[in-house]
């Protein structure tokens, strides 16, 4: 049995457990959760650390980063990205679990030495399939937190690497006081080193303060770890406005600390909920 069946095993098999736990006649997928009895809007963006709060049964929330640039430069190579509407569709399942695919349209990658441009590639990315299971307070409680598994299917364009990759996420929050909250993510990647030809762990770590200033605005800072072949450390920082109680827009930005990190990237965005 390969990795990569083994992996897409992960996500099937926690998705029958989260469906098997729902309750005989509660809400799911084909039987919508009522719009007066939603949880507050909850989004994984636009801070690098998952929300544990799932989307309600028999819903689709969509977010997406419009446009996302960023840029890297080592030695006296310049490297750019470009991404395009990158969404992560979201179906509340049931009450715990919702599933998420996440898509790339395109993607534009640039590499350049001085005045002339030595790589040059785009086109759609790779996908990621993602369950989301709630453990802890998605109905209430200062804490929460949830089990993440996801996938990630190669599409054969120019942009994959050709290889089945994924991990688990396990993000943790809580409420510190009213309008006051910290996050806190583990995730273990299972990546695909080009240099050697094999798979390896990779541990990423995230911590992040987000802070209400009105009902409608938000901001956040955040640090953001990997541990790989060289460690890369991030600072993180944006601001979130609820237009309304199912659409918020919201602006991010990642700089890196050390040499190993990219340098900065941004992506403004949205969250919208049906």
């Amino acid at each position: 049995m390969n990795s990569r069946f083994n992996m897409f095993l992960i996500v099937v098999c926690f998705g029958l457990i989260s469906a098997a736990s729902a309750e005989a006649g509660s809400y799911n997928l084909f039987n919508s959760k009522p719009k007066g009895e939603l949880r507050d809007l909850a989004a994984d963006r636009p801070d690098n650390t998952e929300t544990p709060i799932t989307v309600d049964p028999g819903h689709i929330q969509f977010e997406t980063s419009v446009i996302a640039f960023s840029r890297d430069e080592v030695g006296n190579a310049v490297g750019k990205s470009t991404t395009w509407m990158e969404t992560n569709l979201k179906f509340g399942l049931v009450e715990s679990a919702d599933l998420q695919i996440v898509f790339a349209p395109y993607i534009s990658e640039e590499t350049e030495i001085g005045d002339a441009v030595v790589g040059d590639q785009s086109g759609f990315g790779d996908v990621e399939v993602r369950l989301k299971w709630n453990m802890l307070g998605n109905d209430g409680g200062k804490n929460a937190f949830a089990l993440f598994p996801f996938v990630k299917i190669p599409t054969g364009s120019d942009l994959s690497n050709e290889e089945w990759e994924g991990g688990l996420i396990l993000p943790f929050a809580r409420d510190l006081r009213e309008g006051l909250g910290l996050g806190l993510q583990a995730e273990f990647d299972f990546v695909y080193d080009d240099a050697k030809d094999e798979h390896r762990l990779d541990f990423l770590h995230t911590a992040v303060i987000g802070l209400d200033l009105t009902e409608q605005v938000g901001i956040f800072g955040e640090y953001l770890g990997i541990a790989s072949s060289d460690y890369q450390a991030y600072a993180s920082a944006g601001a979130t406005y609820a237009v309304n109680e199912n659409l918020q827009l919201d602006f991010g930005t990642l700089v890196g600390l050390n040499d190993a990190a990219e340098d900065f990237s941004i992506y403004p965005g949205f969250t919208l909920r049906f």
